[in-house]
């Protein structure tokens, strides 16, 4: 005798909690956090030089975003570095900009 399963159709009576699975997901997010990397003054300038070198050279760079607890990379080229309100604009796709802060920024390296 064969066993017949029911499938997909056995958990729908669970859907009626989507609060629960809301909640759940916000609670594996937050256990994936991490504290802010400590940069020391020479990681700093070096990041400052590979940034200036890929804007000079038009090269993409794969930039290391840390915010608010999560990291994440992006790859992507160097617009424009705006020193008065610590922001870099990069160019994601071809006539698509984003601004990341200066210290979000964790790593930086140079692709092309």
């Amino acid at each position: 005798m064969a066993i017949r399963d029911r499938g997909k159709r056995k958990w729908q009576p669970a859907s009626f909690l989507p609060l629960a699975f809301e909640m759940q997901r916000e609670m594996f997010k937050d256990q994936e956090r991490q504290v802010r990397p400590i940069l020391d003054d020479y990681q700093v300038e070096e990041f400052d030089q590979r940034i200036c070198y890929a804007m000079e050279s038009n090269r993409a760079v794969k930039l290391t975003v840390w915010d608010d607890g999560i990291t994440y990379e992006k790859t992507c080229r160097i617009h424009y570095v705006d020193p008065i309100t610590k922001h870099l604009r990069i160019e994601v796709k071809p006539g698509g900009f984003e601004r990341i802060s200066f210290e979000g920024v964790v790593g930086v390296i140079v692709v092309d």
